[in-house]
């Protein structure tokens, strides 16, 4: 009889299950819901840990029923989720308030001020982090300083802090494991990266106590099992935790040195495995843990955008384009020559840049507007936005590894649509490579969990990756150097100019 791996993704804006077959790897299928994002005040990001676990039983339960699939046919388990995103719960796994989102700027004074502390140089090199309010660090201290719920929890002994994956595994496991794995912990801002534990001066200054943080475990292992749920029998071991861009990076089978991806997601993100080697970006890129395995760390260098399917989803939700996502692509198209997106460009920065310049204040902008400027000019500009924010983490790449990046693999909702997989092409001059499966984030999830348990090999995860549609640069990457030239004069001029 087949036994089958359960993967839950909890990304930013919803929850998916999937199903791979444990003896072939094959991906089966998926299920995923949308939960509330909450928004208190203007650059504020929240989460109801309610709404994720509710949704978490609702997707696992049909995912099983859709494919017929019966729970005590379940081999294992494995988690990927959003990383910096950071909840308080106590020891009963009750959620104390929202949980504190990645993209939420409201620490973004307290980390200014840090940059200028002594402690500043310390916590980037010893956590590969830029300070900045992205990470959960700032965000535990926050809730330490001004949650009542969380304070009263702290005086009575009865206080939990977790990224998403330690809540999930808390909750699944029925309180029995309180733990996270090293490219979960590698976020936090709180985690030595080349020593591999959390760091007593860095738990300090965010006011933090150890045992209010989750064991590190590695990435493959029995973090626990499942006990006293509704919807799944006690005793399904739990064998793989990735944060989800390093599960992407899994999921495309990129277990070794020198293997590059781009997920776009909410957010777009490439990450580079640079193996047992830390690299110290020297323009504005990351140092991260790719997986942690028997013990040891191995890195990765990363680069962020903040905002890329959430600028999609703005256009949709915020001001009526569209129903669908999807049906940018096919508005877009209502641009009829290329020339008239000479001037119309869409700075996606509704939180702030990332990689590489770091500017937390900045704000999205449209500009170059006309009275023929529609929907559609709109929409295309959109996805110029999202590529040319991608070419920006590119470059900056090609300027730390002093090497030409000839193509890359991308995954992840956007590049579903083929007119942006196009864009990304003639915008950095590289070919675009799309998987056959897109959901590499579960996925990896599952291929983490089948080595947890035992079942599978890195070579095994190597051999899994799918077939490739390729995306070449064609005549309209001329347009698009001159379009280059302009992004660039306008983000010196309206985020770097002092």
């Amino acid at each position: 009889m087949s036994k089958f791996i359960l993967a839950i993704d909890q990304g930013t804006t919803g929850t998916t299950a999937c199903l791979t077959d444990l003896s072939t790897l094959r991906f089966l299928g998926k299920v995923g819901l949308e939960f509330p994002q909450i928004f208190p005040r203007p650059g504020w990001v929240e989460h109801d840990l309610g709404d994720i676990w509710h949704c978490t039983e609702k997707v696992v339960r049909e995912l099983l029923k859709n494919h017929g699939v019966a729970s005590r046919d379940i081999a294992c388990i494995g988690i990927t989720n959003q990383r910096e995103t950071v909840g308080a719960f106590t020891r009963e796994g009750v959620p104390l308030g929202h949980a504190i989102v990645w993209q939420d700027r409201r620490t973004g004074e307290f980390c200014e001020e840090l940059k200028s502390s002594k402690a500043a140089k310390d916590i980037t090199r010893k956590t590969g982090l830029a300070i900045d309010s992205y990470f959960s660090g700032s965000k535990i201290k926050w809730l330490l300083e001004n949650d009542t719920r969380v304070q009263k929890a702290k005086e009575k002994g009865d206080l939990l802090f977790g990224t998403i994956d330690t809540f999930l595994l808390y909750k699944l496991s029925g309180g029995k494991a309180y733990k996270t794995e090293g490219s979960n912990a590698s976020r936090t801002m709180l985690y030595d990266i080349e020593k591999g534990k959390w760091d007593r001066d860095f738990l300090d200054i965010f006011c933090v106590g150890e045992d209010e943080l989750p064991e590190v475990c590695d990435s493959f292992t029995l973090f626990g099992k499942t006990e006293g749920l509704s919807f799944l029998p006690d005793g399904i071991p739990i064998t793989g935790i990735l944060g989800d861009q390093q599960a992407a990076l899994f999921g495309q089978g990129g277990v070794g040195e020198g293997e590059m991806k781009c997920t776009y997601g909410t957010g777009g993100f490439l990450l580079l495995n640079t193996g047992t080697k830390k690299i110290d970006s020297q323009n504005g890129l990351l140092s991260t843990v790719a997986y942690r395995h028997e013990g040891q760390n191995r890195f990765a260098l990363e680069g962020s955008c903040y905002v890329a399917g959430a600028a999609v989803q703005w256009l949709r939700d915020k001001l009526g384009f569209f129903e669908s996502s999807k049906q940018i692509e096919e508005l877009s198209k209502g641009v009829q020559d290329i020339l008239e997106m000479e001037f119309v460009t869409f700075l996606p920065f509704f939180t702030g840049t990332a990689s590489p310049y770091w500017c937390s204040e900045a704000k999205a902008a449209i500009v170059g507007l006309t009275r023929d400027t529609g929907k559609p000019h709109i929409a295309r500009a959109c996805l110029d936005g999202v590529a040319l924010s991608i070419e920006d983490v590119i470059s900056t790449f090609k300027k730390d590894l002093d090497q030409e990046i000839p193509a890359l693999k991308v995954d992840g909702g956007m590049c579903q649509n083929d007119l942006f997989c196009q864009i990304q092409a003639n915008v950095s001059e590289i070919i675009i490579k799309r998987p056959q499966v897109i959901e590499t984030t579960s996925y990896g999830a599952c291929l983490a969990a089948a080595i947890g348990l035992g079942e599978k090999t890195f070579q095994d995860v190597e051999n899994s990756s799918s077939t490739y549609e390729e995306f070449a640069p064609n005549d309209e990457k001329d347009f698009y150097r001159k379009k280059k030239l302009l992004w660039d004069g306008l983000i010196q001029r309206l985020y770097l100019s002092k």
